[in-house]
């Protein structure tokens, strides 16, 4: 199934590095870090210095970094892609299931 997104709230960050879409972002504009705090997630790709969207509430699309399970609690892991919470802290639930590192998934964003 496709992944689709609900965002309720899209606001806009300084892009500080050069950042893909569907990435978890930090309030300073870049990638956020392995288990630690996001702002949200990226919507396209932007250059440095520019304008970001960053979807911060609702539902969007996310990056997977391994296999997730539908419903899985969600960290940052490397590279801003989010998997399975481990040690770090949830920024998301799976709306559906990942089968691999790299597959676009719908998740549920959580403050």
């Amino acid at each position: 199934m496709p992944a689709n997104k609900y965002s309720i709230l899209t606001l806009p960050v300084l892009a500080a590095a050069v950042i893909a879409e569907n990435l978890a972002i930090g309030q300073d504009g870049n990638l956020a870090t392995a288990a630690g705090k996001m702002f949200g997630i990226s919507t396209e790709l932007s250059e440095v210095g520019v304008q970001l969207p960053v979807d911060v509430l609702g539902t969007t699309v996310a990056t997977a970094g391994a296999v997730v399970a539908k419903d899985a609690d969600l960290e940052v892991g490397a590279g801003g892609k989010l998997v399975t919470k481990a040690a770090g802290i949830v920024v998301a639930r799976a709306m559906q299931a990942a089968g691999a590192d790299g597959d676009k998934i719908e998740v549920l964003l959580l403050p």
